[in-house]
């Protein structure tokens, strides 16, 4: 995926994470634009959880 940033300051695995999730949420039947929200949220929380510096 080299790139294709979907979410600001995330690392590469959190990138492949969030392909992952939509391609999931998709498979589900979601809409796109629900699937990329989730996909997104999931992330982010997973990124806060991780004690990721707050200036970076």
């Amino acid at each position: 995926m080299p790139g294709k940033q979907h979410l600001a300051s995330v690392s590469d695995k959190e990138q492949r994470m969030y392909e992952h999730i939509k391609e999931s949420e998709l498979k589900q039947g979601r809409p796109t634009k629900r699937a990329k929200a989730i996909a997104a949220a999931t992330v982010v929380k997973h990124h806060n959880s991780k004690r990721h510096p707050k200036n970076k």
